[in-house]
């Protein structure tokens, strides 16, 4: 496991999608207790699109490197999207207190179903998880499974410290706009990065 995945895992994993924006609403309407529920259902939503891209990728790593070579550059427009949305997107992460009574699990199950809907995150771990895997690994589908479990386990790491900081920093996020804009554009560069990277990649 090298330090670069650790690092680009740790840019990605930081990113505010959909499952930390989940996360953040639940940690600010129903505390951090609930927001924990909230970040396992949406680490537990990422295994089948880990599944799914890890089998075809050691599929393509054995055998068709032109079909390998699509998906990578449809990877590579993703990331590039993704850097662009994130510019062009001027709105500031606007949350709310969700006062309705749910139980922990059917928080959890709703961000399980956050993530297993949501068809781009397949296409994601086929844009990231390649840049990982050198040619000369003897068994790339063990590896392929050691970094989708180190990325889940950071996700869930990373997703329980947004949900910390949102229930005991609510004012701090709210009112500080300025503070969020400047993530985005620090996000948008880190995709924009990967995107680059990726598409120079052999």
């Amino acid at each position: 496991m090298s330090l670069e995945f650790l690092l680009n895992a740790f840019v990605v994993v930081m990113l505010p999608g959909t499952g930390v924006i989940y996360a953040l609403a639940i940690g600010l309407g129903r505390g951090f207790r609930a927001s924990v529920a909230a970040s396992f259902g949406c680490t537990l939503g990422i295994v089948p699109a880990a599944i799914a891209s890890i089998v075809g990728l050691a599929a393509l790593l054995h055998t068709s490197a032109l079909a390998f070579m699509v998906l990578k550059y449809l990877g590579v427009a993703y990331l590039f999207y993704m850097a662009w949305k994130i510019l062009r997107d001027d709105s500031v992460m606007e949350v709310s207190e969700d006062g309705e009574k749910r139980s922990m699990t059917r928080i959890a199950f709703t961000g399980t179903l956050l993530n297993v809907l949501n068809p781009k995150l397949s296409l994601f771990f086929l844009a990231f998880l390649p840049q990982f895997v050198s040619a000369e690994t003897a068994n790339p589908t063990a590896h392929l499974i050691a970094l989708a479990g180190v990325f889940m386990a950071m996700t869930f790491a990373v997703f329980v410290a947004y949900s910390a900081f949102a229930a005991g920093a609510r004012d701090y996020v709210i009112q500080r706009p300025k503070v969020m804009q400047w993530i985005k554009r620090t996000f948008a560069g880190a995709f924009g990065f990967l995107g680059a990277r990726l598409a120079l990649s052999d």
